[in-house]
C-alpha cells in the first residue's frame, strides 16, 4: 500500500510483534504483510478464509498488536481506500509526497519515479505478438545460450536459472576462463543467442552477435537502444528504458523483460514443462532445500 501512515503504523508493528505472535496468528498477520490491499475490502470472515485460519485468529491477533479488534486494526486500511491513495493512479501525488519527507527524500522519489518509468516505456513498446514469437524460437532451440557480461552477466545467471527448473541446454555465457565466442564455436542454426549489453556497448557482446549471425544462429538481442548493435543484427529485439538519476544503468526494465521473455516461453511449450516445474520442486522439498512457512 502507498500510504505511508499504515505502512509505519500497522505493517510494520506487524513485523515488530512477529516473534511474539502465536503460529496461526503468524499465518494472518503473514496473508496482512503480503496483501494488505485485501484489508481494507474484506470482512473478518473473507480474510480469514483466504489466510486459512479461524476469524478469531484474526481478532486476537489484532489485539496482540495493541488494537482493540479487528475493527479497530482495519481502520487505517479502509482509511487509505478513502483518501484513494492506495493504487498507482495517485502516482504523482505519492512521489510529491516522498520527495517532502527529508534529506533524501527526493531522491528516492526521483529513483522510484525513474523505475516505474522504465517499465512503463519499456512494455509500451514490446508486443505480445514479439514475445510470442522470439519465446517460440527458445522453446524450439536445441540449446539456448544467454549472453551477459558485466551487470548483465548477473542478469543472464537469473534467466538460465529459472529456465532450468523446467527446461533442459539452457547456458549462460560466458563460462568461467572462456570467451562468448568460444562458447558458440559449436552453435548453429538449430541454437538461438540471447545477448543483453546496454550502453556503452560491450565489445564482447557485439562481437558474439556477429559472430552468431555469421553461424547463422538466431539472435534475440535486449539493449536500450533502438540503434544498439545488437539490437540492428537481432531477429528479435526488445529495447529497455535504463534511466537512473544516479551513474549507474538500471536493470530493472532488463529483468522485467527476461522473465516476461520466460513466461512466454512456458505458455507456449508443451504440457511437459508443467510436470517437469513441479519435479524439481518436490525433489527440493524433499532434500530439505525449501523452508515451507505454516
Amino acid at each position: 500500500m502507498n500510504d505511508t501512515n499504515v505502512s509505519s503504523t500497522v505493517l510494520n508493528r506487524l513485523s515488530e510483534e512477529w516473534q511474539h505472535l502465536t503460529p496461526e496468528a503468524q499465518k494472518a498477520a503473514r496473508y496482512v504483510l503480503e496483501n494488505p490491499g485485501d484489508v481494507g475490502v474484506s470482512t473478518v470472515r473473507e480474510i480469514a478464509e483466504a489466510a486459512q485460519v479461524k476469524p478469531n485468529t484474526f481478532v486476537r491477533m489484532a489485539r496482540q498488536v495493541g488494537y482493540e479488534g479487528y475493527d479497530d486494526f482495519r481502520e487505517p486500511f479502509r482509511e487509505a481506500i478513502r483518501k484513494g491513495v492506495v493504487s498507482f493512479p495517485d502516482r504523482a501525488r505519492w512521489l510529491q509526497s516522498i520527495a517532502k519527507s527529508g534529506d533524501l527524500g527526493g531522491l528516492y522519489a526521483d529513483m522510484i519515479g525513474a523505475t516505474l518509468s522504465n517499465i512503463e516505456e519499456t512494455f509500451a513498446g514490446i508486443s505480445a505478438e514479439d514475445l510470442q514469437s522470439a519465446a517460440k524460437v527458445i522453446w524450439n532451440a536445441r540449446h539456448v545460450y544467454t549472453l551477459g557480461v558485466g551487470v548483465n552477466n548477473a542478469n543472464a545467471r537469473n534467466f538460465t536459472y529459472l529456465a532450468s527448473t523446467g527446461m533442459r541446454e539452457f547456458h549462460a555465457i560466458p563460462r568461467p576462463g572462456s570467451t562468448p565466442v568460444d562458447d558458440l564455436a559449436w552453435a548453429g542454426a538449430e541454437d538461438v543467442l540471447i545477448a543483453i549489453t546496454c550502453r556503452p556497448f560491450r565489445t564482447e557482446v557485439v562481437d558474439a552477435v556477429n559472430i552468431a549471425r555469421e553461424q547463422g544462429i538466431p539472435v534475440i538481442g535486449i539493449s536500450d537502444s533502438a540503434a544498439s548493435p545488437i539490437i540492428l543484427a537481432a531477429d528479435h529485439g526488445f529495447v529497455v528504458s535504463a534511466d537512473t538519476p544516479q551513474f549507474f544503468p538500471s536493470s530493472v526494465s532488463t529483468i522485467a523483460v527476461l522473465e516476461t521473455l520466460l513466461s512466454f516461453v512456458i505458455s507456449v511449450a508443451s504440457d511437459e514443462i508443467v510436470e517437469r516445474v513441479e519435479k524439481f520442486h518436490q525433489r527440493r522439498r524433499q532434500l530439505g532445500i525449501y523452508q515451507d512457512t505454516q
